[in-house]
C-alpha cells in the first residue's frame, strides 16, 4: 500500500498590520510636517515658506502635505494654533488656574509659567512664527483668534474678574487682562538677541524674573481694584 502524499505545508499567515500602528505612524508624520513647517514659516514667513521647501526639509513628498492638512493655508493655520499652544495650551492653562482656589495664586502660576518661557535661551519655533504673524498678519489670523486666543481669553477674563471683583465683561477687566498679558507676550516673542543687547541682565535669573513680574502685575491689579472699590460701594455692588 502506497503511503499518501504529504500535503505541502501552507506558508504562515502574515500578521495583519495593526490599525493602531498605522494611525500612530500617520500622526507622527503629521506632527513632523507641522514642526518642520513651523521652522520654515518662522524663518521665511508665510509668503516665502513654500510647500516645496517644507516637504524637502521634512523628507516627505509634497503630496503628504495635502494628505494631512488639505492645503498650504490649512497647514499654516495649524502652525499658528500650535505656535500659540507652545506658549500655553488650553488644557495646560486650565490646569494652571486650578492649582489654587485663590485667583491671585492662579494668576501667579500663569505668570511664572510665562516668565520661565521668556528666560529660555532657545525658544520654540512658535515664538518666531507669532512674531511674524503679528508684524504682518495673514488671512489665517481670524482662525488663530477663534481657535486659540478666544477660548484662553475667556479663562483669563474670568480669573482677572475674580481678582477685581468685577464681571469678565467689564471694560476694566478687559483692560486689565491686556495689561497683564502683553508684557509677558512681548518678552516671549521679542528676538532674544535684541533683549540681550538692550537689557542683558533682564532674563539672567528666571526665578527673580517670575517673582518681579508677579509683583508688578498683582500690585497693578490691587491699585485698579482699590480705585473701583468706592464706585462699588456707592452702587451697592459687592
Amino acid at each position: 500500500m502506497k503511503p499518501s502524499p504529504r500535503k505541502a505545508a501552507s506558508p504562515p499567515a502574515r500578521p495583519a498590520t495593526p490599525v493602531r500602528s498605522t494611525r500612530a505612524h500617520g500622526q507622527a508624520t503629521r506632527q513632523h510636517l507641522l514642526d518642520v513647517a513651523g521652522q520654515v514659516f518662522g524663518e521665511c514667513g508665510f509668503a516665502e515658506g513654500t510647500t516645496k521647501a517644507i516637504a524637502a526639509r521634512a523628507g516627505t513628498p509634497m503630496a503628504s502635505i495635502n494628505y494631512h492638512f488639505g492645503s498650504r493655508d490649512a497647514l499654516y493655520e495649524a502652525v499658528l494654533v500650535e505656535a500659540h499652544a507652545q506658549i500655553v495650551g488650553l488644557a495646560q492653562l486650565q490646569a494652571l488656574m486650578q492649582q489654587s482656589d485663590d485667583p491671585r495664586e492662579s494668576l501667579r502660576a500663569l505668570l511664572t509659567h510665562v516668565a520661565g518661557l521668556a528666560a529660555l535661551k532657545n525658544p520654540p519655533w512658535g515664538f518666531r512664527v507669532l512674531l511674524r504673524e503679528i508684524m504682518s498678519p495673514s488671512a489665517m489670523l481670524p482662525a488663530l483668534v477663534k481657535k486659540a486666543l478666544l477660548p484662553k481669553a475667556q479663562l483669563v477674563l474670568a480669573l482677572i474678574g475674580r481678582i477685581l471683583g468685577l464681571p469678565p465683561s467689564h471694560p476694566t477687566v478687559q483692560r486689565s487682562v491686556m495689561f497683564c498679558i502683553l508684557p509677558g507676550l512681548v518678552m516671549l516673542i521679542a528676538p532674544r538677541q535684541v533683549i540681550g543687547k538692550v537689557l542683558p541682565a533682564a532674563t539672567e535669573d528666571p526665578q527673580m524674573l517670575a517673582e518681579e513680574l508677579c509683583r508688578y502685575v498683582l500690585a497693578g491689579l490691587d491699585a485698579i481694584a482699590a480705585a473701583h472699590a468706592p464706585a462699588k460701594k456707592k452702587t451697592g455692588k459687592s
